[in-house]
């Protein structure tokens, strides 16, 4: 039996990538093991899979002045000699990593036993903590077409995302049923991640009369932003987060309001569903999210919204448009080469394996 070290971690989109290897790496035969920091996000979400899990020490490197850039290093450090002393002890035959800076010391590790890593970068252009790690890769998987430019060309492949499969068994009619819809009407879906997005709320309700004459609607707003007032609100159905009835959520949902996160707008690829791409702004990011957009843009996968570009009824004019050209959206959202990411990224690992 072959073994498989799985890393990354600090926010569950360097997890959930993962999540979505693990039943192939099982159907081929893999012992999966999963290193991560000691108490992070990636812990609960591996260990409510039965997979092994094992905590190493974790530090964050920043580009801007903190005083734990004093002590992170030493953090780092520590976590370099723990997850050499795990490959070590598991010998694994290869290590995937979906990055995060949990992921920089067991990359760095694994070249040191001489076991091959392959990493992700979810991105256009590579994060830190994935940047640290190239030189120590094997091979570089991407997202992007753009991102080929940013990575060594004889380690650069573009595999898309790995999608977690249960998102694709949802059912329409149990989706409407959790909001109380009938299906008379599409269904419009507004998310900003597990904490929300402001901007996107506040458009939302802002626009919310008018929306609510063409669509039912479901707003994922975050935690804490529930709007107790509109809770009665007929053909409104507010969720603070959703897990397990996201998948038929999504299967009821016509059109997809989202920010501009790669895993998220792998998501919508992945689902085929007409999308409007509100960014993150540069402001609040490294404005990894405006390029992710433009990218999708270019492609003709979504119809992208500035946030400064809020204001008045452009999105409500924005929802009608894609509304009424979503064939055109789906056809080239079907067209997509990054739709079978799970094999191409499968087939690498099987390849590169001890």
């Amino acid at each position: 039996m072959k073994r498989i070290i799985l890393t990354g971690g600090g926010t569950a989109g360097h997890v959930t990538p993962n999540m979505a290897l693990i039943p192939r790496l099982k159907e081929e035969g893999f012992d999966i093991h999963y290193i991560g920091s000691y108490n992070g996000i990636e812990r609960k979400l591996i260990e409510e899979l039965g997979i092994p899990y094992h905590g190493i020490s974790s530090g964050k490197l920043r580009r801007y002045f903190d005083v734990k850039n004093f002590s992170d290093p030493f953090k780092v450090m520590k976590g370099y000699a723990e997850a050499s002393h795990l490959i070590k002890k598991l010998k694994p035959n290869i290590v995937f990593s979906k990055g995060g800076f949990v992921s920089v010391p067991v990359v760095l590790a694994a070249r040191r036993r001489k076991v091959p890593a392959i990493i992700h970068e979810s991105d256009i252009t590579p994060g830190l903590a994935n940047k640290l790690s190239i030189p120590s890769a094997t091979k570089v998987c991407c997202n992007f077409p753009e991102t080929l430019e940013h990575l060594p060309e004889d380690k650069a492949v573009l595999s898309g995302s790995p999608i977690r499969q249960e998102l694709f068994s949802g059912s329409r009619q149990e989706g409407l049923a959790l909001c109380g819809f009938d299906g008379s009407k599409p269904v419009l879906l507004a998310m900003g991640g597990s904490l929300g997005a402001v901007a996107i709320n506040k458009a939302i309700r802002a626009n919310l009369p008018d929306l609510l004459k063409e669509f039912d609607i479901i707003h994922l707003c975050g935690k804490g932003n529930y709007d107790p007032e509109l809770s009665d609100q007929a053909g409104y159905k507010q969720f603070e987060y959703a897990k397990s009835e996201l998948t038929h959520l999504f299967a009821a949902t016509d059109l997809i309001i989202s920010r501009a996160g790669a895993n998220a707008i792998c998501e919508l690829l992945a689902l085929k569903k007409p999308n409007i791409l509100i960014p993150l702004p540069a402001s609040a990011s490294r404005g990894d999210q405006l390029l992710n957009a433009a990218s999708f843009e270019k492609s003709g996968y979504s119809y992208v919204i500035q946030e400064e570009e809020l204001v008045d009824d452009a999105l409500l004019k924005a929802v009608q448009y894609v509304y009424n050209e979503r064939e055109e959206y789906i056809q080239a959202l079907s067209e997509s080469k990054l739709n079978d990411s799970i094999s191409i990224i499968i087939d690498l690992i099987l390849e590169y394996s001890l």
